[in-house]
């Protein structure tokens, strides 16, 4: 079987490379998928993962990140703070415990106990947007956790030789959100969803539209049923426009109106889809890395 990597937007070249070395020396998808992810968590010029990742409204930085291995278990961490690589803490509640998630203080102590250490996301880069977005919201606190900014979490999933698949996804979710709010990244079936027989598929851009259909689980049943990946995909895409017309989702306007999907088949083909323009994928293949283009059905 030919291994393959896909990711999410322009940095998910550099995250690709760093799977693609795991692939090529035979290494397993899971390894491949926590290797390539923490380049982007440790990256500070990405801001909506790991460090340097913008931060919530009260100035905090918070991380999501779910893993999904071949075996079907999966974990994940929500409202992570201070440590730098959430993806790896996330494999290891997979691992070490008998759970799927966990959260907060809880996910953090988990994270200490195992040996991470406690250090400090915020940027002076991302700190000063933050202030600078502080100061435009001053007098206006209906407002906090307005989506102002791009959110461009990485969603990664690779087949290795053996054809077994994994995926990864990880992020500080939505700038300046509300305190305590958690994405689709870190849910299962929503921001990532892995089936060795079937495929596996990710997701990117505003959280609540994903979730609100658990696009992963949605996109892997697609292929279930026989779809393609990219019409799998596809299909994940209107399904967010249909709610759309049924005024069933908030904020249905302008750039943050945002959501995209990629997604891999057990015979190793791949699919990519967004609602509007700007959504660009990452694969590798043969050791061949290229940013794409996704396919899109507005442009607003």
């Amino acid at each position: 079987m030919e291994p393959i990597v896909i990711s999410t937007w322009k940095h998910g070249l550099a995250a690709n490379e760093a799977a693609w070395k795991v692939l090529a020396r035979g290494g397993k998808s899971l390894d491949a998928v926590e290797e390539g992810v923490k380049v982007s968590e440790a990256d500070p010029n990405v801001i909506n993962v790991g460090y340097g990742g913008l931060p919530d409204a009260t100035g905090k930085v918070t991380l999501d990140a779910s893993i999904m291995g071949p075996d079907g278990l999966a974990g994940s961490v929500v409202f992570l703070e201070h440590i730098k690589h959430p993806i790896s803490v996330a494999r290891l509640v997979m691992e070490k415990t008998e759970h799927v998630m966990l959260a907060g203080e809880g996910a953090l102590a988990f994270a200490l106990e195992n040996g991470f250490q406690k250090e400090d996301l915020l940027t002076p880069r991302s700190r000063e947007r933050w202030l600078r977005w502080r100061e435009d919201m001053e007098g206006d606190e209906d407002r906090l956790g307005i989506l102002m900014e791009s959110h461009d979490t990485i969603g990664m999933l690779a087949m290795d030789k053996k054809g077994d698949l994994a995926g990864a996804c990880t992020t500080s979710g939505v700038a300046y959100k509300v305190r305590g709010r958690v994405g689709d990244t870190p849910i299962i079936g929503a921001g990532l969803f892995v089936d060795n027989e079937v495929g596996a598929a990710a997701g990117t851009g505003r959280g609540e539209l994903i979730l609100q259909i658990c696009g992963s689980f949605f996109i892997v049943e697609k292929m279930r049923e026989g779809a393609s990946p990219q019409a799998a995909c596809e299909a994940a895409v209107h399904r967010i426009l249909k709610l759309r017309e049924k005024g069933q989702i908030k904020n249905p306007e302008g750039p943050t109106f945002q959501a995209g999907f990629v997604a891999v088949n057990k015979k190793g083909e791949y699919g990519a889809a967004s609602i509007q323009k700007g959504f660009p994928h990452a694969l590798c293949v043969n050791g061949k890395n290229d940013l794409i283009e996704s396919k899109y059905f507005l442009n607003d």
